[in-house]
């Protein structure tokens, strides 16, 4: 089967954005990319959950479980008992600034790539689009936006599509 040149042109783009954005974003947490995943997540809520955790990220309870064994040795977020055999996860001071890194790091990364388009701004209702479209795929707002700086989508009064396309399934 032949991809259409437009198709293999976004392959090609998303998948470089996408090895670039999220090695500098681990790099500048110095854990794992679903290590980094986690502390942003936590960043935006905290008290999760270990399972919920785990929904946000893509990963099973147990292998949650071991990646937040990892990022507690470290000393980036602590767990706390709640009821029954709840637990709810915070990021330290130490989390909360490798948090910041990471979303600093993927930033960087995707500001340059934007910078060798000649009219950005042209991209924004098309990615719109598009990632509305993606999330009847994915089906979780929280997985498509597990590095995202949530804050920034919604500066200046704008909504989310990704939080729009959740609110209507």
């Amino acid at each position: 089967m032949h991809e259409s040149r437009l198709a293999n042109l976004l392959g090609a783009a998303v998948l470089t954005l996408s090895d670039r954005m999220t090695a500098a974003a681990a790099a500048a947490t110095g854990v794992s990319l679903s290590g980094t995943a986690a502390l942003v997540v936590l960043a935006g809520f905290p008290g999760l959950g270990g399972t919920e955790l785990g929904r946000h990220l893509g990963l099973s309870q147990p292998a949650c479980a071991r990646m937040l064994d990892q990022l507690e040795a470290r000393g980036l977020v602590k767990r706390q008992a709640r009821r029954g055999r709840a637990v709810a996860v915070d990021l330290t001071t130490a989390g909360q600034a490798a948090a910041g890194r990471a979303l600093e790091a993927r930033e960087a990364v995707l500001a340059d790539a934007l910078r060798a388009v000649p009219d950005a701004a042209a991209l924004e209702p098309l990615l719109e689009s598009l990632l509305r479209g993606l999330h009847a795929e994915v089906g979780s707002g929280d997985l498509m936006c597990r590095l995202c700086d949530r804050p920034g989508c919604v500066a200046q009064q704008r909504s989310c599509p990704v939080g729009e396309a959740e609110r209507r399934s």
